[in-house]
Formats: C-alpha cells, structure tokens, sequence
C-alpha cells in the first residue's frame, strides 16, 4: 500500500465526491478532524487516527471514538497555537507520508480556507505532494516548475496567486494568456494569474524563485 495520506477535515465535505475519492483511491493512514469524524461515522468508515479539539464535534461520537482501542486519539486544548488541520497535517508527516491529500478543508469559513492552503506549506518544506481537493477545486503549492496535461487537468481554469511577496521569472506556455519572464506580486497582480486555461496538449509553469498557490478549477 501507498504511504498517502487522507486527511478529512472539518470544513464543508461533499459527501458524493469525499466517498468516491475515498473509494477510488489508496491510502495507507485516514486521520479525521474534529467535525469530520460525522462525515466518517455516518458513512461506517474507520479512521486510522483522529485529532483536534472536538470543539464542533457531537460529544457522544467523540466518546465512541475513544472507546475504540485501535484507533489513535491526539486531543488538543481548544486554546492551542495551531488549527485542528495543521495538527493532522503535522501528524501525517510524522507519520512519514509521501503525498497527502486533505478533504473539507474548504467551505464557508474563508478564514479557515486560507488558513488551510498556507498550512500546505509544512508538507512542502517537507518535500512531501500535498493538495486540498473538493469537487470543484484542486488546491498545491509548488516551488519548482510543473507541466499539466490539458487531458489531465482538474477542471477548465488554471490559476497562478504568489504565496511568497514575489515570484520571479515566471513563464506560461501553452497557456492561452502566457507570460514571459513576469515577476507577479502579492499586491496588484492577481489578474495575470487569475482563470488561466491551457490551449496545447498541456501548460507549462515555470519560475526561477518565490512559491505559487496553484488552483485548478471547475466552473
């Protein structure tokens, strides 16, 4: 079996797409995340680990969680210096993941969105793919170019938002708004990076410093 990960968290899950995903794909650790844990319970899939501070969480599920022996329980202070997701994403390091995924980390809460896709950035400090999903967006930090193939691309749009104050150098062919050598910035550029779409065979992303938050989007 694969070391990915499969992180749900406790953001708005879609549950058709979260259960097809689950079904479809491997993954060696499961970790549920505080209000995850009833997305887990009601469709009877066991979580390898759970974690957070059960704030949101119904307390009769939480305490049949804890009666179950093989599952490991990290419970943190609701009072604590890191969100529920980040904890999950610390503890799928640890347990040495070499690509994690992380579903209903998006929703309402845009605060919790943002917070999320930073929080990314520990798995690629790490070296270690990560990427949040739903059914409309795949959300990856990158540090180094990537090619996407138009045949697999997740949805129409590629958007390009720098995660770093500047991103230099950076070059889009294939693409049906290219660049050549732009630096984008965090102030006053997001429209150059903003609902892309790839016209060849496959869009290619290149850029010589700085990290990109990379979304591509279904409309």
């Amino acid at each position: 079996m694969s070391s990915h990960t499969v992180i749900v968290s406790g953001g708005s899950i879609q549950e058709e797409f979260a259960l097809t995903f689950l079904r479809e794909h491997s993954f060696r650790n499961l970790i549920g995340v505080d209000n995850g844990l009833a997305f887990l319970y009601r469709n009877r899939i066991r979580p390898t680990h759970i974690v957070g501070d059960f704030d949101t969480a119904d307390p009769e599920l939480v305490t049949w969680y804890r009666s179950q022996e093989d599952i490991e329980i990290r419970a943190f202070n609701p009072v604590k210096d890191a969100t529920d997701t980040q904890i999950a994403l610390e503890l799928a390091l640890e347990l040495g993941s070499s690509s994690v995924t992380i579903l209903g980390a998006m929703g309402s809460r845009l605060d919790h969105t943002l917070g999320n896709v930073q929080t990314m950035a520990l798995a690629l400090s790490a070296g270690v793919d990560c990427q949040m999903l739903d059914a409309r967006n795949r959300i990856r930090l990158i540090r180094k170019p990537v090619v996407i193939r138009k045949e697999e691309q997740y949805g129409d749009y590629v958007s390009l938002l720098p995660l770093t104050t500047l991103v230099e150098g950076v070059c889009l062919k294939g693409f049906k708004y290219p660049l050549t050598d732009f630096t984008l910035t965090s102030t006053g550029s997001a429209g150059l990076g903003v609902s892309n779409e790839i016209v060849e065979a496959e869009g290619q992303i290149v850029f010589t410093k700085g990290v990109l938050i990379l979304i591509e989007a279904r409309d």
